[in-house]
This record gives structure tokens, sequence and C-alpha cells, in this order.
């Protein structure tokens, strides 16, 4: 499919938001950033890139945006989150998946670029949860999930193929609440 001689890729943008926040205390995704949860600022970088965007790992999220459980199954950290994506977006007809953690409310506009250019789907080296994943890795993630493989992002992409790109930069993930007051939280 092509729109004016260029391909036309549908992509569903996924935050990733089933973790614990055992470091920062309380919700973090909910934590207010500018005036809004931190999980606003990320669906707002992936609805700028993608056709839907869903929440992965969560029973609710603000913004009514639709809300996956991990899969297989809860406690298998981002790879959970990223497998519902995967399947979600194959069952939909996305042909890719662009994450991010809820995490992460600044996100350089030219690392998307990088992340959803043509090939093999990319994933940010410094921080693995914000990538770019075909849709056609869903059943290889779940077959590797249930048979309790390695849940380490950077390893499992490794082995499917998937590049590592260099972030250039320092990348602001909020972990704790000071991460979040250094980045003028509140």
């Amino acid at each position: 499919m092509s729109i004016s001689g260029t391909l036309f890729v549908t992509r569903l943008g996924a935050v990733l938001a089933g973790g614990r926040a055992e470091r920062f205390g309380s919700d973090k995704a909910l934590a207010l950033w500018r005036g809004r949860p931190l999980i606003a600022h990320a669906a707002d970088i992936l609805s700028r890139h993608s056709q839907a965007v869903v929440v992965c790992g969560r029973d609710s999220a603000p913004l009514a945006l639709p809300c996956l459980a991990d899969r297989p199954r809860a406690g298998l950290g981002p790879l959970g989150g990223l497998c519902a994506a995967l399947e979600h977006a194959a069952a939909n007809g996305h042909q890719q998946v662009l994450t991010i953690g809820c995490d992460m409310p600044m996100i350089d506009e030219a690392l998307i670029a990088a992340l959803i250019a043509p090939g093999t789907g990319r994933f940010l080296a410094q921080a693995p949860v914000v990538g770019c994943w075909p849709a056609t890795l869903a059943e290889p993630l779940l077959r590797h999930l249930e048979t309790d493989g390695d849940r380490a992002v950077r390893r499992w992409a490794a082995a499917a193929g998937v590049e590592s790109l260099d972030a250039g930069a320092p990348l602001a993930n909020l972990n704790t609440p000071d991460d979040l007051a250094a980045l003028g939280g509140g």
C-alpha cells in the first residue's frame, strides 16, 4: 500500500505501563508532569506516529485509552506488555508496534523517526522499552514467554533480529520522585 509513492505502514502505539513502580513509591503512570499524568505524555508521543494507541499492563488508564493485559500472563515485565501489543496489532491489521514506557515523557522526534524507518525493527539501546517492532514477532514472542524464556528485552530483541539503535544522548526515564522533580515534575 502506498500514498504518493511512499510506503504506508499501519502502526499501533503502545504505552508500556505494567510495572510495579517500587522505586517510585506510587503509581508513576499517574504522576503529574507539566500538569498532566506521565502516561498522557507518552500517549501523545505515540499518537503522532501511530493510527491507534493502547496501554499495556493496566486495567484502566486516563484519557479512555484501551487497555491490554500483559500476555501470556502478568508479571513478565516489559516483554509481557510488548507481547500483548504485538498480538493486538497482528489481530487488527497493524504492521508495526511503536512502544514507549509510561515514565518517558520526552522522546526526541528524530529518535522516533529513526525507530520507525523501514527495516526489521529497532529499539533504543539505552531504553529497550522504546522501540518499533514488526507485528510478525507476536507469535515468536508468545512462544518465547510461554516456555519461560529470558525476559530481558535486549537479549530477546537481538535473538529476534531487531536492531539496537544508540540514542546518542541520555534519555529522561523517571524511576523515582527525585527523577520527576529534577525534570520539573508536578
